[in-house]
């Protein structure tokens, strides 16, 4: 079970709503095409938070952060993308993620938090007890703000799913 993310024009976007089926074809097509995280952040069309995704949920929930960058803000297809429909977020809240993400350091948002409150929670993917949990996490969360970010100065919306 990955978080998954993909950047899309103000174009693609609008086709995605009016046919979720293209935009499924589509993500599918980019996904061949293109590495996951095998570029830099900011250059990339397409990001995963692999199993990360609960976690980071977890802990952006619990520091109130704005938008929901893990699970997205609009529902525009019925279909199953592998754990429940895909979502997105418009280029607006992708700013306001990217301004977000930018003003956040990994290290205030694990404060004051015990690996103990994951497994509690039962967060995915249920390992919290290895002594790196944490700082395997912040490998998977540290892309998020550059993506974001990148996806911000272009105007982008994101497409947002669990595989």
């Amino acid at each position: 079970m990955n978080g998954e993310y993909l950047r899309v024009t103000a174009a693609e976007l609008a086709r995605a709503i009016e046919d979720p089926v293209w935009a499924f074809e589509y993500v599918e097509e980019i996904m061949e095409t293109d590495g996951i995280n095998d570029v830099a952040p900011t250059d990339a069309r397409q990001l995963t938070t692999h199993k990360a995704w609960h976690a980071i949920a977890f802990l952006l929930e619990r520091a109130a952060f704005p938008i929901d960058v893990v699970h997205g803000e609009h529902t525009f297809t019925s279909e199953d993308w592998g754990y429940g429909p895909a979502k997105y977020l418009d280029a607006d809240q992708v700013k306001l993620a990217a301004e977000s993400l930018a003003r956040l350091s990994f290290d205030d948002l694990i404060r004051e938090v015990d690996p103990g409150q994951l497994t509690a929670e039962q967060i995915y993917p249920l390992h919290w007890d290895e002594t790196d949990a944490l700082e395997w996490v912040r490998r998977w969360f540290a892309p998020l703000s550059p993506f974001f970010g990148a996806a911000a100065l272009a105007g982008e919306a994101m497409l947002v799913w669990l595989d």
